[in-house]
């Protein structure tokens, strides 16, 4: 028999990678789970690497808020509320519990599950479920996705967490054995409060060029593109990439000897896909979304205290043995 379920968490990059884990235990645990995704449209690929997700639909909130009345987004929202509405799911399971995503989730047809009022970051969002589930709110955000899909489906949470991503390790196998070996490199972010010192990736860059890699950083928009480019100084064997799709940087990240980059999405990605990963953090905390993986990783420093480069180069020697 087919549970036809829903999940909604719509954003953001690192959120929904953490969400993976969580999918394979339904799909372990629920005999005849068919689960759908609605997740915001520039980050659609992330669901469909997972096998047990059988559909992502698609929404378009960020694009949308520009323009939120006009006849062009009217149409395209009143054509998601129709899909939602005809689809007739068994159980919808609002996995962000933020007033944006509740919009969704009562266009939904189905049993509406989600966190309760003491679980939720936006606690108003917990009056539109049909049942609610207690998970506690300090624990890495993995654990806590994984809690709460247990406590709708009544199972216990066992053994590591699965990402589903073990497809790009086949390429990735060919690529390490056909290219030189490089590390992949995530030096700039959108808030300043989360920039390391620009001397302390000069270091990072010489040390991980003297152990034979090759450099290659990622950069979010042209404004990052240019301060990695700056950070490079020149430097041999070393590129700031051009802005792929998701599913072209996962690729790259899967075929990397290892990463070093500050606390973003792109850095949680490189540890679900299995590589060994070192995050900086500066402005968030490494409690609520630690690195994890069945690799080598280090999330070092915390809000208000930055690693040290002596840190960040232990983690490197570690990760490279």
């Amino acid at each position: 028999m087919t549970t036809k379920i829903l999940i909604v968490r719509t954003s953001s990059l690192g959120d929904l990678v953490h969400m993976l884990p969580a999918i394979s235990d339904i799909a372990a645990h629920v005999p005849g789970a068919q689960i759908d995704w609605l997740v915001e449209e520039s980050f659609a690929q992330i669901p469909a690497w997972h096998p047990a997700v059988h559909r992502v639909l698609k929404v378009a909130h960020r694009r949308w808020r520009r323009a939120w009345w006009s006849s062009a987004v009217r149409q395209e929202r009143q054509a998601l509320d129709a899909e939602l509405r005809d689809q007739h799911y068994d159980l919808v399971l609002d996995m962000q519990a933020l007033l944006k995503s509740v919009w969704w989730v009562r266009m939904a047809s189905g049993v509406k599950h989600g966190l309760d009022w003491r679980s939720a970051r936006e606690p108003l969002a917990t009056l539109f479920y049909d049942v609610r589930h207690r998970v506690e709110f300090w624990q890495p955000a993995v654990t806590r996705q994984r809690l709460l899909a247990a406590s709708v489906f009544g199972y216990t949470v066992q053994g590591e967490p699965d990402f589903g991503l073990q497809a790009f390790e086949t390429e990735a196998q060919i690529a390490r054995a056909q290219q030189h070996p490089y590390a992949t490199i995530m030096p700039s972010a959108s808030r300043a409060d989360k920039l390391w010192p620009e001397a302390d990736w000069q270091a990072v860059f010489a040390l991980l060029t003297e152990r034979g890699l090759h450099l290659k950083l990622l950069a979010g928009n042209q404004q990052e593109a240019e301060r990695a480019q700056a950070l490079l100084e020149g430097r041999a064997q070393a590129v700031v990439l051009p802005r792929g799709s998701l599913t072209e940087t996962a690729q790259i990240l899967a075929a990397a000897q290892l990463m070093v980059g500050l606390d973003s999405g792109l850095t949680h990605l490189s540890a679900a896909l299995g590589r060994p990963t070192i995050g900086i953090y500066k402005a968030s905390t490494p409690v609520r979304t630690p690195l994890v993986s069945s690799a080598f990783t280090a999330s070092l420093g915390d809000r208000g205290q930055s690693p040290s480069r002596q840190m960040v180069f232990a983690a490197i020697e570690q990760a490279l043995r």
